[in-house]
């Protein structure tokens, strides 16, 4: 991942024209970069030093030396990620993500008091006309230098070749020619429908603004501290074969190839809804004034953070927001794309310190940026956006809320407006109808009327308290998985909850992921709380003295693990501290890998299956940052693909999105409302066996003479040591060199290294019941439903017999209740369908001189049967057969072929 550095000195200055102090944001680096958090708290030591002996005005200065180079991101970095973020970068070092810091320098005043004097919150703020004057100043001196060019340098509007996906090709004008120009000459309904134009230039351009990265944001959170190796610095930069998302209004400036994304495409709906919040930032501007900071689009929709000073926008304020936005879209403003300098876009906005300090913090001196405008609207941006608003014709606030800047509860407060735009009014009207189902469906709702679990914030925040019909689902589902490992030879562990920090830096954990763990001190000694299980079975491993015989060892863990979430971003059963994992670790040769992955991807359709789940695939490869060399990677790479291919599902590659330790396949499954999780994942290691020195017998072991023993140890540690060096010239960014640890030992005679094969299907068992209770909307298939039956007499005449049925049924273990209380029997019934009982077994006379039940099903209410105990005994224990074989069976042998 690129990401900006600055080494050696960072002065702290006055910024803004109306003398109010804006340093650029200090960012401590994550402590999954390897030694980097070490050299921030130095650099955070020594500047406590200085300040606490200088005097107020020169606080602002920090030296950071070679040794403790002080990580600064850009202020957007982790949060705009469609933005095509520029780049600064000094020295080329990894930085995985931004840690929050204030604007407010109270060693110079104090700002926000700053801010209460300049602001004022109205209608059609100055600003706007002044903003937009200056921008036609620009924008008209940007014409006249065009202009000179055009005079000055013929090449400037050269003839190039446009090279359209099915190999033919257009002849345009270099920074004359759009792709929108060319969609049209292709047909009218292309380049109406295209979106964004997606650009790979096939010959070195000059791009003159700080590089375009393509990564998404949720790319970002699961490469653990990747970083490319091809970064390249903010400037005017040569830019060759790279896949560029282009505007369609944005002339070519050089031959290439173009493809055309319309909304089916997940980079032209980020565009999309980019655009689109640009379009709620003018409108949120005219309404109520104030500063915008950052408008990123999401997932799905987008939104806009605005710092109000103390106003509260409200609900009332929707329909207001709404018809603003509406009067921007019926204008059908273009979007338009102008080139500014550092001190240019100071200018154009030095109203507002917000933007001032992302000027600062994210483009050097001497270097530019783009600002787009549409309307009277004008916003820092790299783009690419839309070509004009009319495109998003249908526009929803669906709800606000505060945020801090920069995520930061002691930074200024802020008022966010989420919203969603669509091309088309029908598809906004599906769109919140599908809300309305996904609400109806969420597992906080549905958990609490079913008396599942609940939350305490205070006493236990991310932990989840199970009550006792959530811990029968719980249960019911992690027994399950067990009866599978026992079906497919795996063995259950248990293992400490606690370990020494001298583990967890053997593994790379403390180095890499402290600050996602529970870390405490005890008789002088720190220790850790695991976040996961993997190294507790490397340890497990070495005590078992394995040979290539006893490969592969499957070993099961269902132990508690503990992470350190943010207590902010904490969301019911899918974002938790406390939690369980179906946890795997498969410990094999290389010959094996094929295999095993094989038949783990059998256990995993399996699962999803029972569940009617659909499912995709994903093979993710070996990234540009990686350890081991290229023919290990190729091997592995190969076996999963061997692998994938037997299973005769389709699948997609994702190529070179790996972790930097093995390549992976990742399972997204999508539920009954079209929703996609990732749950499911299988991922090699090639790291953890070097770090833990695991190994184990080979063939050779105890076979040759002394000296041969000696050659073929010796020929086996070169041959592991060349799988498993550190590569130097794409070192992965999660690697500490600098610890012991990285150093594999050398194999002993006789021994191999194993493969670990990382392998969940439900993944965290609290998200999966989530999952889970939001795909059926609480109507649990019988075998986990916590609710099996229920029985009802229709008097209480008649509670002796209901009394016999439900003892029967539970003496069977079944989960089964009695409703005795005084209700009419039509009440009963309305109770129990409202609690997702799978039956509901109603007695009267009838029932009881013929010792029969009347049967309502929940999935087809309209039959009631009528059934002795005996059969209904026989038909609950067939719905409990769920698991991939039968148990409890003597089958008879057979000679000819042996039970498996």
């Amino acid at each position: 991942m690129r990401r900006t550095v600055v080494s050696l000195c960072v002065l702290l200055t006055n910024t803004c024209n109306n003398n109010l102090n804006v340093p650029p944001l200090l960012y401590k680096p994550s402590a999954r970069n390897v030694g980097s958090v070490a050299n921030w708290n130095e650099a955070q030591r020594r500047r406590n030093s200085l300040n606490s002996h200088n005097n107020r005005n020169s606080r602002n200065a920090l030296l950071v030396t070679k040794k403790n180079t002080l990580y600064i991101n850009q202020l957007w970095n982790s949060r705009i990620s469609s933005w095509r973020r520029s780049i600064i970068q000094v020295n080329k070092l990894p930085f995985k993500r931004m840690a929050s810091s204030t604007i407010v320098d109270k060693s110079q005043g104090d700002l926000l008091e700053k801010l209460k004097e300049n602001l004022v919150i109205g209608e059609n703020p100055a600003f706007i006309q002044e903003r937009l004057a200056k921008y036609n100043q620009l924008k008209e001196k940007k014409r006249i230098e065009r202009e000179e060019l055009l005079k000055s340098d013929a090449k400037f509007t050269r003839s190039i070749n446009v090279q359209l996906l099915d190999g033919s090709v257009k002849v345009g004008q270099c920074n004359v020619t759009t792709p929108f120009n060319i969609a049209s000459s292709i047909s009218k309904r292309l380049a109406e429908d295209s979106i964004v134009a997606r650009v790979t230039y096939v010959e070195k351009v000059d791009l003159e603004l700080c590089d375009i990265e393509e990564e998404q944001e949720e790319q970002q959170q699961q490469h653990e501290g990747e970083t490319k190796d091809d970064a390249v610095g903010c400037g005017n930069q040569l830019i060759g074969e790279t896949p560029l998302l282009w505007d369609m209004n944005e002339p070519l400036i050089g031959s290439c190839k173009i493809e055309f994304l319309n909304m089916e495409h997940e980079e032209a709906k980020k565009t999309f809804w980019h655009s689109s919040a640009h379009i709620l930032g003018s409108s949120l501007e005219k309404l109520f004034g104030g500063y915008l900071t950052i408008g990123p689009p999401l997932k799905e929709g987008f939104y806009y953070d605005i710092y109000l000073r103390d106003f509260s926008i409200t609900n009332e304020h929707y329909k207001k927001i709404e018809d603003e936005f509406s009067k921007l879209i019926k204008e059908n403003a273009e979007f338009e794309k102008l080139i500014c300098t550092k001190d240019e876009v100071m200018d154009l906005f030095k109203y507002n310190p917000f933007k001032l300090a992302l000027i600062k913090a994210k483009i050097p001196e001497h270097k530019k940026t783009s600002v787009y405008k549409c309307g009277n609207f004008i916003d820092l941006c790299l783009g690419p956006h839309i070509k004009s608003t009319g495109k998003a014709k249908a526009f929803k606030v669906l709800k606000n809320s505060a945020a801090y800047w920069l995520g930061n509860k002691n930074n200024e407060s802020l008022q966010r407006i989420y919203g969603i735009t669509f091309q088309k009014k029908t598809e906004l009207s599906d769109y919140l109808n599908f809300l309305e189902e996904a609400k109806k469906r969420d597992h906080r709702n549905v958990g609490k009327k079913l008396h599942f679990f609940f939350f305490d914030k205070d006493t236990s925040p991310g932990s989840c308290f199970w009550l006792p019909h959530g811990a029968k689902i719980y249960n019911k589902l992690v027994d399950f998985i067990r009866r599978e490992y026992r079906i497919r030879m795996y063995e259950e562990v248990i293992t400490p909850n606690v370990f020494s920090c001298d583990l967890w830096k053997t593994s790379g954990h403390y180095q890499n992921y402290k600050d996602c763990m529970f870390i405490f001190n005890v008789e002088q000694k720190e220790w850790g709380m695991k976040p996961m299980n993997c190294p507790g079975h490397c340890i497990m491993f070495k005590q078992l003295n394995a040979s290539y015989r006893s490969l592969p060892i499957r070993l099961a863990d269902f132990g508690v693990l503990h992470r350190n979430e943010i207590s902010g971003s904490l969301s019911g059963l899918t974002r938790v501290r406390r939690f369980q994992q179906d946890d795997s670790h498969i410990f094999c040769t290389f010959e094996q890998i094929k295999e095993e992955v094989l038949n783990t991807l059998r256990f995993i359709f399996f699962i999803y299956d029972l569940f009617g789940f659909k499912y995709e695939l994903f093979l993710s490869t070996r990234p540009e940052k990686f350890i081991g060399n290229i023919s290990t990677w190729d091997f592995a790479e190969q076996a999963l693909k061997d692998a994938l291919n037997s299973a005769n599902i389709s699948w997609k590659l994702n190529e070179g999105d790996g972790a930097f330790y093995g390549p992976k396949i990742d399972i997204l499954l999508r539920d009954s409302i079209n929703r996609t999780h990732q749950c499911g994942t299988i991922q090699l290691d090639f790291q953890l066996p070097c770090r833990f020195n695991l190994q184990y017998k080979n063939r050779d072991f105890g076979v040759l003479n002394e000296g041969e023993n000696a050659e073929a140890g010796t020929a086996k540690r070169e041959e592991v040591t060349e799988k498993t060096e550190i590569n130097q010239p794409s070192q992965s960014a999660g690697a500490d060199t600098d610890n012991p640890a990285d150093t594999a030992e050398q194999l002993k005679k006789g021994f191999d290294r194993p493969v670990i094969i990382h392998r969940a299907i439900l993944g965290s068992v609290e998200r999966f019941v989530a999952i889970l209770i939001e795909h059926t909307a609480g109507k649990l298939p019988f075998w986990i439903s916590p609710r099996q039956a229920i029985v009802l007499p229709v008097s209480d005449k008649f509670n002796d017999y209901a009394n016999y049925v439900y003892q029967t049924l539970n003496n069977h273990f079944f989960d089964v209740e009695i409703d005795t209380s005084l209700n009419t029997l039509n009440k009963k019934i309305r109770e129990a369908q409202l609690n997702q009982f799978n039956f509901i077994l109603v007695v009267g006379e009838k029932e009881l001189t013929t010792n029969t039940v009347t049967v309502r099903n929940r999935d087809d209410q309209n039959n009631h049967e009528v059934c002795s105990l005996q059969e209904l005994i026989a038909r609950f224990r067939k719905l409990l057969e769920v698991n991939s074989m039968p148990f409890n069976q003597v089958k008879p042998f057979n000679q000819a072929k042996p039970l498996q």
